[in-house]
């Protein structure tokens, strides 16, 4: 009888070690984590509101070790809490923890040393993954018997790959050099194992006990026979896929069966993949050894890759699945043996599996799949607020990309610096409001009239190879409030600028290297990033050949196609309008399906169906042309419509009928079809806030503070600056007043589209009811930006310009003013932005009870947040006055304030603060201007016409 017992093996290069993991080496169950979560109530007093509100939920952990106790600081998470005392207990302990790794002469000693131990009878009986392939051995005849193919040997026992790791690093990139190296520490082992020259395999020599082997063959003797779908991938790229069924009897090998299908006799050549997907995961590529690799399995053959292409037997696809070397046709399948049993585990692998993989290997296809939904889901371009965002944050899909190109775990490093500011000229940017906030700061930051500082934090990305070698860089000079915040905003960057080549079929490689600049992004490997997206574009070219009538179309990708009728065809809404209407920053909840139509053939097959899909608006967080139809809509209303842009992948990757979608997509005629119901409309951060504290809203109290006026100096003519989608002129109409001619400026088409639906569907109900009480005749709208001089701007007696100028950057607001009142002259101009100020009642500000004696109201303050993520600026009451007041001084008008929510004599002060300026002369001559501005009118609405 054959006895062996396995030497101490020391994996190379082991990971480093969690504390916790090595206070469990050294303790084992004597180590106890007791985790208590700490409640703490703070509470701070505003103005007219106190309201107490919980802090954020943290945790504090004991560690309770047999010669010591520690208890950790607090931390948001448990896990944290735990590492914390664990890092506690090993320094006060004084516990090295270093890893040594062994030298290339004991790695090759401890690799003999694991192959004998595993051709033992001892391993024999295991639970180990490869324990079952030697069992699944006995049942073959001759010299099979006992048989295991070497590269069965080298890709399911990792303390084998780890060993030949130690004796070559070149493992690491080519897996198959572990071949060469099993068969030479086998080649020691001669009086128990035998090799053989033509083939990839190693048999025991003697026997195992037969009382073991026919207790096995009890075991196992059952003669069912199971079948596995998989996946067939030609090595040429012009074939497509196809579907293949492996019967496989459960007294057979089932590498067997797999080498017949790939034309073998046997299993000896096979070659295995690593494992695809997750690490739990048996779905592997499977495949034929090139015949240099079984001449010689030198250096020579095994790092030549020019030799498998100059052989014609590359295969591209394969390969970029596997992230190494396939030659020849493979089979993708999904079997295998686990630890969980010794019974053969198997899952069927299908055409939209295939691609659902495929997709899953690129940025956007990673957060698609996250949303599942596939034909409406893009990765959004801008990250606002974490309670916005859905689907897979970006540090996750960032990660998630580097394990399936198989380069190391992101490096995130913080560089926390401090700001300062001065009251006048300070530039907040803000990314996002909400919960998780994002703080968006270039230069200044406070706004505060005194010096002060703020920590902000920068963050920066590092992608490394398997090897440790820096791939590309990305260091934006952006700061944010918080970590986390900075994590998700640089991590999106890099998976953007990734996105770019994904989404592309006419990107040069070249060219998206250029544009790294933009991203903040160094590229200090330029080869493997080539290699890691090569694979992508074989895949994207050989669509062509399972392509629909251009559904895979370059023009998809061009920006200058974002117009709705360049992508819809037969758009129809349909339904009663609400008035309840999707917005920039809001986020609408729709219920869609989406068809494979060929009309022809009056055929139509369901391939996505999604119950509740939500989504931010602006951020590009859905398909173009979904979001240019949901905006058209109001709550409780259908769109139906076709398109011709949709790549096949996607539709494969969707549908599970890959032999019908494939007949159907070969069809001239065929096209997508959607159907659309909006179920709800979520407002923006600023609209919530601002609801939840008055009554009526804010909004509301605009318009009436703008109806007084109007009422006041009895104004015939109103133009609204930064009209949007219209809000303010069709809440007009509902009021009596002496208007007769309304006008509305905005730079967005899409807002005056909106606008103009709006407006006329409110005129027509008033004219429709009767109702003669408005006395408006003529509503125009015109498309250009508000800081360029227009004569057809000029000669209003009220103009109006309501929370506007903070979505504008702040020297852009300051020309607006200039341009209003130089140029335009309205007899009155009202402008309105929010108060900064108050934005410590909105958002409950809410620091530390302890610090709460050391924060002046200036600190106070440098905690809170915009109000929505667009908001370029937001000023005090201190520097809107002395803005206005400048304004007015430099053009002969006079100015008062006010304002609405809250009350000026009330700290502190109104929610939303105005400016009323006033020009008590006559205007005598019209302004000319060299650079005169001419607007597109929009939309034009005349009562006589009507």
């Amino acid at each position: 009888m054959l006895v062996i017992e396995e030497h101490l093996v020391v994996s190379h290069k082991k990971p480093t070690l969690t504390p916790k993991a090595i206070i469990h080496q050294n303790f084992g169950n004597k180590a106890s984590y007791v985790v208590e979560e700490v409640k703490e109530v703070h509470q701070i007093e505003c103005p007219g509101l106190s309201i107490p509100q919980m802090g954020p939920c943290l945790y504090r952990c004991t560690l309770q070790l047999p010669e010591l106790s520690v208890i950790s600081g607090t931390f948001k998470k448990k896990k944290d809490a735990e590492q914390s005392a664990a890092e506690i207990a090993i320094e006060k302990l004084g516990i090295c923890s270093e890893t040594i790794d062994p030298t290339p002469q004991e790695a090759q000693e401890s690799l003999v040393a694991r192959i004998a131990f595993i051709f033992s009878e001892k391993f024999l009986l295991c639970d180990h993954p490869l324990g079952g392939h030697i069992r699944a051995t006995l049942w073959r005849k001759g010299d099979l018997c006992r048989s295991i193919p070497i590269s069965v040997l080298a890709m399911y026992d990792p303390k084998l790959l780890s060993l030949c790791k130690c004796i070559n690093p070149d493992v690491e990139s080519n897996p198959f050099l572990v071949i060469s190296h099993i068969k030479s520490a086998t080649a020691n082992l001669y009086q128990y194992l035998a090799t053989s020259e033509r083939h990839l395999c190693i048999r025991r020599l003697t026997p195992y006990p037969q009382d073991i082997v026919e207790s096995l063959m009890k075991e196992h003797g059952s003669l069912e026979c199971i079948q596995v779908a998989a996946i067939r991938i030609p090595s040429s790229v012009e074939q497509s896929i196809e579907q293949v069924t492996l019967r496989i009897s459960l007294r057979e090998y089932y590498l067997d069966v797999i080498a017949n299908e790939l034309g073998l006799e046997d299993a000896a050549n096979v070659m295995i993949s690593r494992n695809l997907g997750k690490a739990s995961s048996e779905t592997r590529l499977f495949f034929t050894a090139p015949k240099p690799y079984l001449l010689d399995l030198s250096s020579k053959f095994a790092n030549g890759k020019e030799t498998l292409y100059l052989m014609g037997s590359l295969n591209v696809r394969a390969s970029y699945f596997a992230g190494q070397d396939i030659a020849g046709d493979a089979i993708l399948a999904s079997i295998g043996y686990t630890r969980k049993s010794r019974d053969i585990f198997y899952e069927d692998v299908s055409v939209r599996l295939y691609y659902r993989m495929l997709l899953g290997k690129t940025p956007g296809g990673i957060y698609k799949l996250s949303r599942e939904a596939i034909l409406a889901s893009e990765l959004p371009s801008r990250f606002t607020t974490r309670a916005n965002w859905r689907g897979s944050l970006p540090r996750d899909i960032l990660c998630m990309f580097c394990r399936q190109h198989r380069l190391s775990e992101p490096l995130f490093s913080f560089h926390p610096f401090k700001t300062s500011s001065l009251l006048s000229g300070s530039r907040l940017k803000v990314a996002e409001c909400g919960d998780n906030v994002i703080e968006h700061i270039n230069g200044v930051c406070v706004t505060s009239s005194t010096h002060s500082d703020s920590e902000l934090f920068k963050c920066e990305i590092k992608l490394l190879s398997r090897c440790g070698d820096l791939i590309l860089l990305c260091s934006p000079k952006d700061g944010y409030k918080k970590q986390n915040d900075a994590i998700q905003n640089t991590s999106l960057k890099v998976l953007s600028w990734l996105n770019m080549w994904f989404k592309s079929m006419i990107l040069s490689f070249e060219r998206l290297c250029e544009t790294a600049d933009d991203f903040n992004i160094q590229i200090y490997s330029s080869n493997i990033i080539s290699e890691i997206l090569a694979g992508q574009s074989t895949h994207n070219g050989q669509l062509n050949a399972i392509q629909c009538n251009k559904l895979v179309e370059p023009t998809y990708m061009d920006s200058s196609y974002d117009m709705l009728g360049d992508l819809v065809q037969s758009l129809k809404i349909e339904g009663p309008f609400s008035g309840v209407c999707p917005c920039n920053g809001s986020l609408p909840c729709i219920r869609y399906s989406v068809s494979l139509a060929v009309q022809s053939q009056n055929v139509k097959e369901v391939i996505e169906v999604c119950d509740e899909f939500e989504f931010e608006v602006g951020v590009g967080a859905t398909v173009s042309y979904i979001e240019e139809v949901v905006m058209q809509m109001s709550v409780g209303q259908y769109a139906y419509f076709s398109t011709n842009f949709l790549s096949s992948d996607l539709v494969f990757a969707s549908s599970g009928e890959s032999v019908k979608m494939l007949s159907l997509l070969s069809s001239k005629d065929c096209c997508i079809e959607y159907e659309i119901s909006l179920i709800k409309v979520t407002e923006p951060p600023e609209e919530r806030m601002e609801q939840a504290l008055f009554s009526p809203p804010l909004s509301k109290q605009r318009v009436e503070f703008g109806v007084q006026q109007i009422l006041e100096s009895h104004a015939s003519t109103l133009i609204d600056f930064g009209c949007g989608s219209g809000s303010l002129l069709e809440a007009l109409l509902n009021y009596p007043t002496s208007l007769e001619k309304m006008a509305g400026v905005d730079i967005s088409q899409k807002g005056l589209s909106r606008a103009a639906k709006v407006l006329n569907s409110k005129l027509c109900t008033n004219s429709d009811a009767g109702r003669q009480w408005t006395g408006v005749q003529s509503v125009i709208l015109y498309e250009g930006s508000i800081t360029n001089f227009g004569s057809q701007l000029q000669g209003f007696d009220i103009g109006t310009c309501l929370e506007v100028i903070e979505h504008m950057e702040e020297d852009q607001a300051c020309l607006f003013g200039d341009v209003a009142l130089s140029f335009f002259r309205p007899r009155i101009l009202i402008v309105s932005t929010p108060n900064f100020e108050y934005n410590v009642v909105l958002q409950k500000s809410n620091p530390p009870a302890q610090e709460q004696e050391e924060l002046d109201d200036k600190t106070l303050l440098q905690s809170c947040k915009f109000r929505n993520h667009d908001h370029k600026f937001e000023w005090t009451r201190a520097q809107f006055r002395q803005w206005a007041s400048d304004l007015a001084a430099r053009h002969n008008y006079k100015v008062e304030f006010s304002g609405v929510g809250g009350s000026a004599d009330v700290e502190p002060g109104y929610a939303s603060q105005i400016a009323v300026f006033k020009r008590d002369w006559e205007v005598k001559d019209v302004v000319k201007h060299a650079e005169e501005h001419h607007y597109n009118i929009i939309w034009e609405w005349n009562s006589r016409k009507e």
